[in-house]
């Protein structure tokens, strides 16, 4: 079995094998996009693919940066029916864009709460056709501990006793095992997230257990770790050459592991056009999200509000 590090939890599974007790998994595709949903029942499956019990929600497709509109108005939609089966019906929602807006590949966060449609404090004054039908949204991007001094989730913790949300949706960057993944993976949970897991770079996790409320979790793979790409080409060089075959498998398994464990660390990778694909996606995911959430407007008024 190999092994690495990933934020997907289908990239969990799919290292385990796809039939596992305890997992359930239901793929569906929508002629090029693939929307697959898993759910992880019982502890022993979470304990075993290092993942919380709950519900992981993931939208692929390979050209999800730069897909035309028709694409993306039903790449958007499929991330708004996610994030809508997971929120509570009613009342008000607080949005957190996590990560370090001064490092791109980290900045999908605060890139996505720029383009929310924040209402807690216009429910009454906005215009007549649309009083009565806006949910309380208000967002944040909060920074990082190294530039607050305040884990992520203290503050977090403060602005839920005093704004009082029925839920929090979190949004960050992740890390995958394939490079492929990056910018074309959507992950929806509703188990909460740890603020910087896409750069290792873990703090104290955003989850109900710590702030009281259902968190949902809304990541897109930014980055993948340099020692997993660096083990999957001695993996198939070891297969090019043929020493699986030759009886040296013990000996082949051992290199692989001192190269994913090796010089390498916790080095990240990122393509070079990032800055640009984080906006991409970051304008998705905020199409999707404001859907989600003002579920009583139709699109068009929608985006007219969302980007006035």
């Amino acid at each position: 079995m190999r092994g690495f590090r990933t934020d997907l939890a289908m990239e969990s599974i799919s290292g385990h094998g796809l039939r596992m007790e305890g997992v359930q998994v239901r793929t569906h595709h929508l002629n090029d996009i693939t929307h697959t949903r898993i759910r992880i029942l019982n502890e022993r499956a979470a304990d075993l693919l290092g993942r919380k019990r709950g519900q992981y929600v993931t939208v692929e497709y390979p050209g999800l940066p730069r897909c035309d509109t028709a694409r993306r108005q039903v790449l958007s939609r499929l991330v708004a029916q996610a994030v809508r089966s997971m929120l509570p019906p009613q009342g008000d929602v607080l949005v957190v864009g996590l990560g370090n807006r001064n490092v791109t590949a980290d900045a999908l966060g605060t890139r996505v709460v720029e383009r929310m449609l924040v209402t807690r404090h216009l429910r009454q004054t906005v215009a007549g056709e649309l009083r009565g039908k806006l949910r309380g949204v208000s967002a944040i991007a909060p920074g990082v501990l190294g530039l607050t001094g305040i884990e992520t989730a203290e503050l977090c913790r403060g602005l839920v006793g005093h704004v009082r949300p029925t839920a929090v949706i979190a949004i960050d960057a992740l890390a995958a095992y394939e490079s492929e993944r990056i910018c074309t993976t959507v992950q929806i949970t509703d188990t909460g997230i740890e603020p910087g897991s896409g750069v290792g770079n873990h703090r104290l996790g955003l989850t109900r257990d710590t702030l009281g409320v259902k968190v949902i979790a809304v990541g897109v793979p930014m980055v993948v770790y340099a020692s997993t790409i660096a083990r999957d080409a001695m993996a198939r060089l070891i297969d090019a050459y043929g020493i699986y075959a030759s009886g040296h498998d013990e000996a082949a398994q051992e290199l692989l592991r001192q190269v994913a464990d090796g010089f390498l660390g916790d080095m990240v990778v990122t393509p070079r056009e990032i800055d640009e694909l984080v906006l991409s996606v970051a304008g998705l995911l905020s199409d999707g999200i404001n859907q989600a959430l003002q579920s009583a407007v139709d699109e068009e008024t929608l985006h007219t509000f969302a980007r006035a």
